[in-house]
């Protein structure tokens, strides 16, 4: 009989895992995340993480490469695809449901996405969004455009990360300016200028020299230089909706003065066809080159694109799996043991049904309990639960008339307890 061959147990390449002490701080994060969003009065959603192929590419370009599904066995290919964000499946969401909801309608959403990206650092295939979004029915209140950013800006803060700054801009802005110059299309050049961090200012200078003359290509790049309004009002360029998109950024900027984080950024462009208003874009400070941990910005109609009414949003994303890789690369992630356990519930001869209630009653005082799986000794299962960082072991009486006791094991201190009302806090 021949052996069955060994299958090299591989990663696939773009798919991060961690390890269980990184994935317990991982899941405490994304708790952190949830507090913040629900303190805002936002919902939250989930949708599937297929959409139709029809549905993912309803707004025009997309700028992604979709996983399409299909079966293992051969067989023809359904269209559908992987979600690769989450605000295209909300808008189907949102106008799927229209008459039961109540707008504007506040939701977030903290989801896996795939992308067939080639991966590299800060880029995976599949990782884990986080989305606040507003949509609302026929108007948005400009409330909205500026709130987003401060419950962003709060997430980050609460997660304890290195420096970072939220870049602020408005697509008019972008294309009343380019408008303004006499670019004969001027969406194209938003899509080239969304590259400046990838190929930076001489590639973003060469690809726009292809269609613009010199003149033209020093104020696109002149505007990605500017850090304030009047630095654009400087720039002597005018148009209707250059004026529209700066009194509409103002507002934001005012409206997020308390938070020198929040910085206005005309390089912010977002190429995204679905983005019409405010966009935003957040980056390390200590590594710019990285990309953005957060982002979105407003999009005028998109759920319009399902149903036969205006449905205009605005929208961030948290790139978590983003921030989170980069922390843990650098050194900087707090990690604690490798379990969530409280104590280690010893398991003495003969009294396993002891030991079991024992377990019951901590955990019905809302520890998190492990009972040790068989009769070992009790020096081996002390030292298990060192192993495992778990920081306190209980031990049932081992016979008749004796007292409960527990051992925290960072001091060896060992003291009688009652397991009806211990507390690990105590």
């Amino acid at each position: 009989m021949s052996e069955r061959p060994v299958v090299r147990p591989l990663p696939v390449s773009g798919f991060p895992e961690w390890l269980p002490h990184v994935r317990l701080v991982e899941q405490r994060w994304l708790d952190e995340v949830r507090r913040v969003f629900e303190s805002y009065g936002f919902c939250p959603v989930e949708t599937p993480s297929v959409e139709r192929l029809d549905v993912l590419m309803a707004k025009g370009e997309t700028s992604k490469e979709v996983y399409a599904l299909g079966r293992a066995q051969g067989v023809e290919a359904d269209r559908l695809g992987l979600h690769f964000d989450l605000t295209v499946p909300f808008a189907r969401y949102a106008a799927q449901h229209f008459a039961d909801l109540v707008f504007p309608f506040k939701r977030y959403q903290v989801q896996r996405v795939w992308r067939g990206e080639r991966p590299q650092d800060g880029r995976y295939r599949e990782f884990t969004q986080c989305d606040v979004d507003v949509i609302d029915v026929d108007g948005m209140s400009p409330h909205f455009d500026a709130e987003l950013p401060r419950v962003v800006h709060e997430v980050l803060t609460r997660l304890d990360l290195p420096a970072w700054t939220i870049g602020v801009n408005n697509r008019k802005v972008l294309q009343g300016f380019y408008e303004g110059l006499g670019v004969p299309d001027p969406l194209a050049v938003v899509r080239v200028v969304d590259k400046l961090d990838k190929i930076g200012a001489d590639g973003v200078a060469a690809v726009l020299a292809e269609s613009l003359d010199q003149a033209r290509v020093d104020a696109v790049l002149a505007l990605a230089r500017a850090r304030s309004v009047d630095e654009v009002a400087a720039l002597g360029v005018t148009s209707d909706l250059l004026d529209e998109g700066l009194a509409e950024l103002r507002f934001v900027l005012d409206e997020l003065a308390d938070l020198p984080e929040v910085v206005a950024d005309f390089s912010v462009a977002r190429g995204l066809d679905y983005y019409t208003g405010t966009v935003y874009e957040g980056r390390f400070t200590a590594w710019p080159e990285y990309g953005s941990i957060c982002s979105g910005g407003r999009y005028e109609d998109l759920a319009g694109s399902f149903i036969r009414r205006r449905l205009p949003g605005v929208g961030m994303s948290v790139g978590f799996t983003r921030i989170f890789a980069k922390v843990l690369a650098e050194g900087l992630l707090e990690t604690g043991p490798a379990s969530a356990t409280d104590v280690l519930v010893v398991l003495p001869k003969g009294r396993r049904g002891q030991a079991r209630a024992t377990a019951a009653a901590l955990r019905a005082g809302g520890a998190n309990v492990e009972l040790y799986h068989q009769e070992d000794k009790v020096g081996k299962q002390v030292g298990y639960a060192s192993r495992r960082g778990v920081p306190f072991v209980w031990f049932p009486p081992f016979e008749d008339g004796r007292a409960h006791e527990v051992k925290e094991l960072a001091t060896g201190v060992q003291r009688e307890a009652d397991p009806a009302t211990w507390s690990r806090r105590a």
